[in-house]
């Protein structure tokens, strides 16, 4: 695969995907009453009060809230429900180490993510929020402050690009694992609560600490995660051999041996399906893209089939 067949993106490529962005929806509409809309307030920007459904009058419900019109029409009380717009900074938070520098065909994972990390940003700005994030390499973590600006975007697709084209197959150094436990820890000190935080990896080195810091951030915020994956090590070939590296030594895997066929597939299989589990565990989308498809119709695809609910405060 060619660079710029898939292996490294520029700024400019993922400032493009602007317009890809335009139909994809964070928010799951879902019928509410207000009457237990939650125990916090968040910041208001000051746009007021949002329609949100007609229903049948409760006892208790003001009654200045009766759509007379309706009431009329209907020959019962009906009362119209307004849900308060609030101000929700996001965070999108992509990785960008050497274990994403790796793809069978269209992309490598840590493409991919840069597309999905610039569709989530674009979408989330064009819903009106401020929007910022984290890029995290082996080494550096990079921060983009959320704003409500299109200049605020770009500079998150120049972090994303930067350390997107360090990434090499010769790289000196292995894998940073502990970078995601790291990242995560700092958005959690900043998303108190009333956030959007979007996590885009692969989850390699996750652990015990990664689903605590992910459960601490989903009791006061809305989380959703985005599991890139290649489809290579669900469907490996049973001729041939390949060779692979983190960085640092390389290995002969021998794929015409059944045994080394089996181990990979279950090591791959056991792998997802303990992350697919933290969807129920934590109650938050795991969300899976592949970097073998277009990201956006994947994206848009799971966002609209996910159960998962905005948080509403």
């Amino acid at each position: 695969m060619a660079e710029g067949d898939g292996v490294h993106v520029s700024t400019e490529q993922l400032v493009a995907l602007e317009a890809k962005a335009r139909d994809l929806s964070f928010v799951q509409k879902a019928r509410s009453h207000q009457q237990l809309a939650g125990r916090m307030n968040s910041a208001m920007r000051g746009r007021g009060l949002t329609f949100e459904e007609l229903r049948n009058y409760l006892p208790g419900d003001d009654i200045r809230s009766i759509d007379w019109r309706v009431t009329a029409r209907t020959t019962r009380p009906v009362v119209r429900v307004y849900s308060e717009e609030k101000e929700r900074p996001a965070l999108v938070v992509v990785d960008q180490r050497i274990n994403m520098f790796f793809g069978s065909r269209r992309s490598m994972k840590s493409v991919t993510a840069a597309e999905a990390a610039m569709l989530c940003a674009w979408r989330i700005l064009g819903s009106g929020d401020r929007v910022g994030g984290f890029v995290f390499g082996d080494s550096e973590i990079s921060e983009v402050k959320p704003h409500r600006s299109r200049n605020a975007v770009i500079a998150f697709a120049g972090r994303i690009a930067k350390l997107n084209a360090v990434l090499r197959a010769d790289t000196a150094s292995g894998s940073a694992s502990g970078q995601l436990d790291a990242v995560l820890e700092t958005v959690a000190n900043i998303a108190h609560h009333d956030h959007l935080v979007v996590v885009i990896s692969d989850f390699d080195g996750h652990t015990g600490r990664t689903r605590d810091l992910l459960l601490r951030l989903s009791l006061r915020n809305d989380v959703v995660c985005l599991l890139v994956f290649d489809p290579f090590l669900l469907a490996l070939p049973a001729t041939g051999d390949i060779v692979v590296s983190g960085g640092g030594p390389q290995a002969e895997l021998a794929l015409r041996t059944a045994s080394v066929r089996t181990a990979i597939d279950a090591f791959a299989r056991n792998r997802g399906r303990e992350l697919r589990a933290w969807q129920s565990e934590l109650g938050l989308p795991m969300l899976p893209i592949s970097c073998a498809e277009e990201t956006a119709p994947q994206l848009r695809r799971l966002l609209e089939q996910s159960a998962w609910r905005q948080r509403r405060r």
